[in-house]
């Protein structure tokens, strides 16, 4: 009896292990470039078990280190301006003047857009011309280089392992492509999605305005927005946009931005 529990004991050591095995063998995350080679050689490993095909292994072996990218990751320093300091720098006066004439130009897409998912033009345009001056500033680093090297940083590695299979699922897919170029951080589209979001609320699109625009919709109706419910701060639709970004001076931005372009003051 004494051997047999000896034995069980044993074997459940191992099965703890084995079950143990991947996370211990993990691709280990790394402050600089040295590393990084290796990374994706653990990292390929890892997606191929979670069924990424050969498109997305080698869209991710031809990545290169985006210091670029780093190097704008540790310099994010107008979140912390006070909110009339950050509209004046985001040209905020600009983009409400420009997002009225664009409201007008685009009357019918906005109407279609606000009956099918309930949020009006003011907020969309708001954000629109903040992330891309309306489509005029998409980015020029290679989209999934710059996600695979925040992947592999040890910054913020778990949401953007989570970004980069997002990523890998749509070049899989042939949605994206390897040369896919988009901003500093791998955001993509006229309004700037990143993969993860692009794969769960994408419609259309996302480099042209009707698809981003939508998208931007699609998103904000999924994080609650309700139809002819207000945006500022303290209305039941702020909870949204806080969702689209985390800085609050951005939050509070779309909402004056938004608010205005839609008429109000």
């Amino acid at each position: 009896m004494n051997n047999c529990k000896g034995l069980t004991a044993a074997f459940s050591m191992l099965a703890m292990l084995t079950c143990l095995g991947p996370q211990a063998h993990a691709a280990q995350c790394g402050n600089g470039p040295g590393g990084f080679e290796a990374w994706k050689q653990q990292f390929a490993g890892e997606a191929r078990a979670k069924g990424i095909g050969a498109a997305g292994i080698s869209a991710l072996m031809g990545t290169n280190y985006a210091q670029a990218t780093i190097n704008a990751d540790r310099s994010l320093h107008s979140f912390k301006l006070s909110l009339n300091q950050f509209m004046v720098k985001r040209g905020a006066a600009a983009i409400v003047a420009r997002g009225r004439s664009m409201k007008q130009r685009n009357a019918a897409l906005f109407a279609s857009i606000e009956q099918r998912y309930g949020v009006p033009a003011g907020p969309l345009i708001a954000i629109w011309g903040m992330e891309t001056g309306f489509g005029s500033q998409h980015g020029n680093q290679n989209m999934i280089s710059s996600i695979a090297t925040l992947a592999y940083d040890c910054r913020r590695p778990e949401y953007f392992t989570d970004q980069l299979y997002a990523a890998l699922k749509l070049i899989d897919r042939g949605t994206l492509s390897a040369s896919q170029r988009g901003s500093m951080h791998g955001e993509i589209g006229q309004t700037q999605f990143l993969p993860k979001t692009m794969l769960e609320y994408g419609v259309g699109n996302l480099e042209s305005a009707s698809g981003a625009l939508s998208s931007t919709a699609n998103y904000l109706k999924a994080h609650g927005w309700r139809p002819g419910a207000g945006y500022q701060p303290g209305q039941p639709n702020f909870a949204a946009i806080q969702e689209w970004n985390a800085a609050s001076v951005y939050q509070q931005a779309i909402a004056i931005m938004g608010r205005q372009i839609d008429g109000g003051e």
